[in-house]
């Protein structure tokens, strides 16, 4: 008598459990979730699972748990690093959250809302600012990325420096754990002394260590007004030192602070033809500035930016500034910001670094950097741009014209990226500053991290996980 085949008979019972609307094998449907956004991984998966619930995923996991299967879980699948995507063994369950997407009652009076992490970014901004609140973190990606997401990276974006990473933005949690069982602290409270932090756990480990399906968020007031500025600065050192007149004067007022190299505006140009450029002649590095007011605080917001930037002028900070007129030229400003990424990838190939220094290095870092690399390695080019304010700068290094696809990804871009982390390391920085480790940067993890560090994250790993079914091949290193 032949024996039962173990994985068709978890794909009779995980169908049974989840229904045809939430669990297929069909190779068309999961196609387009097992490829990676940069299109630098993909993988095979045994089948594809929607749960609707809670109580589905922790029922779904305990079927994994007792059959071995491991599981790959996905938000919007536009994260930066290859965490969401399966390997190409073609075994591991691909873990759609993405009909976890309910969004609670915003409460006003907390500030706060509860929501599923399958709800996109952009849907949850329209949600609380209907309720006269915004929830403050943005990213390009925000028509795509989930809350479960940018939980499991501890995504950044363009206001870190102001209201802190996701995980400053997260006040309770709930996740489904290795065993199937779950954690729900889902109720914030002010004062908690009952031992460990636990929902921290679950903020940053890409899911290797449970399966987010909730959240509870932290709101702040609605802007009442804002002041987007796009200016031409003589250099990395003069945009911080524009920072810092900025804050100095405004205070938590200035919400973000990005640079763009003038060749990331060019790629922009190309990419967008309806784009225009926000200044006329040659600044070869680029800031972009928003200074927001709540309400009590909206009166003279305008003057105190126009006057900012007077004394700027005097001072010698910035070359050439323009000030959005209105919400359609900020959002314009922001859209430039926004497509730099998918521009980008547009103009060819590029190994991508998402890279951070102490604050105050952040400026002398990329021009020592840059210029070491395009020593060492000729022909290549660095386009670096991102949020000076928290010394995280994505530095992309774009290829020599007419380079082979496999020989850059596989032979000279690898070396370029070892030599990039290798310069990060001696300036006492990090490699994942906000898009996560994945599968991308595990071997740089384990070569660059200190050992005590790696052995305190493989022991919580198999505290939590002792089978490793939990999204294996990523973050952990082995």
């Amino acid at each position: 008598m032949t024996a039962p085949d173990p994985s068709q008979e978890f794909l009779e019972h995980a169908r049974a459990l989840l229904g045809p609307g939430g669990f297929t094998t069909d190779a068309d449907l999961m196609a387009p979730w097992l490829t990676d956004w940069r299109e630098r991984f993909t993988g095979r998966a045994l089948a594809m699972a929607s749960p609707a619930d809670t109580a589905e995923v922790a029922a779904l996991v305990r079927l994994c748990a007792a059959h071995g299967v491991a599981i790959v879980p996905q938000g919007g699948n536009s994260g930066m690093s290859g965490g969401a995507t399966p390997d190409d063994s073609g075994t591991a369950l691909l873990l759609s959250l993405r009909r976890l997407n309910h969004i609670g009652a915003v409460d006003v009076g907390s500030r706060q809302v509860t929501c599923g992490a399958g709800v996109v970014l952009q849907n949850l901004h329209e949600a609380v600012d209907a309720a006269g609140l915004r929830f403050p973190l943005t990213l390009g990606g925000k028509g795509s990325a989930t809350v479960g997401g940018l939980i499991a990276t501890n995504a950044g974006g363009t206001q870190v420096l102001r209201h802190g990473s996701m995980r400053a933005g997260v006040i309770g949690i709930e996740a489904v754990l290795a065993d199937g069982s779950t954690y729900s602290a889902l109720t914030p409270l002010k004062k908690d002394n009952r031992g460990f932090d636990l929902k921290q756990l679950f903020i940053g480990s890409e899911g290797t260590l449970g399966i987010v399906t909730a959240a509870t968020l932290r709101l702040v007031p609605a802007m009442a007004e804002r002041r987007v500025v796009w200016g031409g600065v003589p250099s990395l050192q003069g945009a911080r030192a524009l920072l810092l007149h900025f804050e100095d004067a405004l205070g938590d007022a200035v919400e973000g602070f990005e640079v763009v190299h003038e060749s990331g505006v060019e790629a922009v140009l190309a990419y967008l033809p309806a784009a225009r450029a926000p200044l006329a002649g040659r600044h070869v590095w680029q800031v972009l500035i928003e200074v927001v007011a709540s309400r009590g605080e909206a009166a003279g917001l305008g003057d105190r930016v126009e006057a900012m930037l007077a004394s700027g002028f005097e001072a010698g900070l910035i070359e050439d500034a323009v000030i959005a007129a209105n919400e359609t030229q900020a959002e314009a400003l922001w859209t430039i910001r926004d497509s730099l990424a998918p521009a980008e990838r547009a103009r060819g190939l590029a190994m991508q670094h998402d890279i951070s220094v102490a604050v105050g290095a952040m400026p002398d870092f990329v021009d020592h950097a840059s210029a070491e690399i395009e020593r060492r390695f000729p022909g290549t080019s660095v386009a670096a741009f991102g949020h000076l304010g928290d010394g995280n700068v994505h530095f992309h290094v774009l290829a020599p014209a007419g380079m082979a696809r496999q020989e850059w990804s596989e032979v000279l871009g690898k070396e370029v990226s070892r030599a990039v982390h290798d310069l990060v390391a001696a300036w006492d920085g990090s490699i994942s500053a906000e898009h996560g480790i994945g599968q991308l940067k595990r071997e740089e993890l384990a070569r660059l991290t200190d050992p005590a560090q790696l052995a305190l994250m493989r022991a919580v790993k198999a505290a939590l996980d002792p089978a490793g079914i939990l999204n294996p091949g990523k973050l952990v290193p082995g």
